[in-house]
């Protein structure tokens, strides 16, 4: 086991814009991608890539000394077991499998969501702040709490999702610069990229599907 992480850690690329990089950095850059354009497309198989590239950014982040995101990571691949099984359960209103509809968030999942986002980036701050020797506690604590709401958005299916990857982007991008991280905030430009593609197909697919659904309920393609 340790002769696999050292070799995970150990360099691919000596030298990347003044900075190493990692073969488990490699593998969660393609893994991340993949997991996201999959996203983007609706597809299953985005949710066992994403546990995968979980695995890799826990080795990754806790080499790199970010605990957030470390944290998340684990809680990260939990919540993709339930969406993924939310998404093969699809619609509970059909006998059909694999048609959970897009739709919104209302107005109390919007509140929820703004008020665990503000509480949990505070107070996972104060941890890191006070327990650990973290040197980016604030960014790094959002990205940890805005992602779980993004996650579980995704796991429902609920549009406004791609927002919130789209700000956990914007803030990831210097924060993965900061600590050395090319390649991975290299990735993060290319999620940016993705999550706008992934939100006008979205929006897309329910202006296509409009006419034969509810506007509160529209069934996704598979």
């Amino acid at each position: 086991m340790n002769a696999l992480l050292d070799w995970m850690n150990s360099a691919a690329i000596p030298n990347l814009l003044g900075n190493p990089v990692s073969w488990i950095e490699i593998i969660g850059f393609v893994t991340g991608a993949a997991c996201v354009y999959g996203v983007a497309r609706q597809k299953l198989w985005n949710w066992p890539i994403g546990i995968l590239n979980n695995l890799a950014f826990i080795v990754l982040f806790l080499g790199a000394g970010l605990y957030g995101e470390t944290v998340l990571q684990v809680i990260f691949a939990a919540v993709a077991i339930y969406g993924w099984y939310n998404w093969i359960r699809g619609n509970a209103a059909t006998d059909g499998t694999n048609d959970l509809p897009i739709r919104d968030a209302n107005p109390k999942e919007m509140l929820l969501g703004l008020g665990a986002t503000v509480a949990g980036t505070a107070g996972v701050a104060m941890i890191l702040t006070h327990g650990t020797d973290s040197v980016v506690p604030w960014p790094d604590a959002f990205a940890l709490t805005a992602s779980l709401v993004a996650t579980y958005g995704q796991a429902k299916k609920i549009f406004q999702h791609w927002y919130v990857w789209i700000l956990i982007d914007v803030v990831s991008i210097p924060l993965y610069f900061s600590r050395g991280l090319t390649l991975t905030a290299i990735l993060y430009i290319g999620f940016l990229a993705l999550c706008i593609y992934g939100l006008i197909d979205w929006k897309r697919t329910r202006t296509l599907e409009a006419p034969a659904a509810s506007p509160e309920s529209v069934t996704a393609g598979a």
